[in-house]
């Protein structure tokens, strides 16, 4: 005869699976290393700065 199969630990299963899965999306789409968030961090101030720097006085 064939093993009872527990619907419960399947779906449970199942569900890890998803969650393992859109970790690892997430990961990739918004994972960055510190160097990587302080060159943008230091990119968007230079160019504030450029901007600001060529604003006409009033």
């Amino acid at each position: 005869m064939a093993e009872p199969t527990n619907l419960n630990r399947f779906r449970k299963q199942q569900a890890r699976e998803k969650k393992r899965a859109q970790a690892d999306e997430n990961a990739v789409k918004f994972g960055r290393t510190k160097a990587e968030k302080q060159r943008d961090k230091a990119e968007a101030e230079r160019a504030t700065r450029s901007i600001d720097g060529h604003k006409r006085d009033a």
